[in-house]
């Protein structure tokens, strides 16, 4: 690939646009559910895992979990997209909103 190709590449990946939503991380050995949003529900799981997997995850419970269990027992879903749309300051309102009604739903823990 040449040096103009990969710029092209990169900046194609920087326009697309950012989809904002909500997710959930199930442990199916257990069946605890985590419910979180993301401003990038698409890349959610890549930093999530990475983060697990290195044993720096800030969220404690989910943490203690995956040392518990393998990654194998453990399943992302993205719950909720929201429109590209949305000004900034509605989309956090609303994610903030979905997530909350996701995770009485689930019966699942607030990430």
């Amino acid at each position: 690939m040449t040096g103009a190709a990969r710029k092209d590449l990169i900046a194609a990946y920087k326009e697309r646009p950012t989809i904002a939503g909500v997710f959930a991380v199930i442990c199916t050995a257990t069946g605890q559910t985590w419910v979180g949003q993301s401003r990038h529900i698409d890349t959610q799981q890549n930093g999530l895992w990475f983060a697990l997997k290195q044993g720096t995850s800030p969220f404690a419970s989910l943490q203690q979990a995956w040392k518990a269990h393998t990654p194998e027992d453990f399943r992302f879903e993205q719950l909720d997209r929201l429109s590209p749309d949305l000004s900034d300051m509605a989309r956090k309102d609303e994610l903030k909103k979905r997530a909350s009604l996701w995770a009485n739903r689930l019966q699942a823990d607030l990430i």
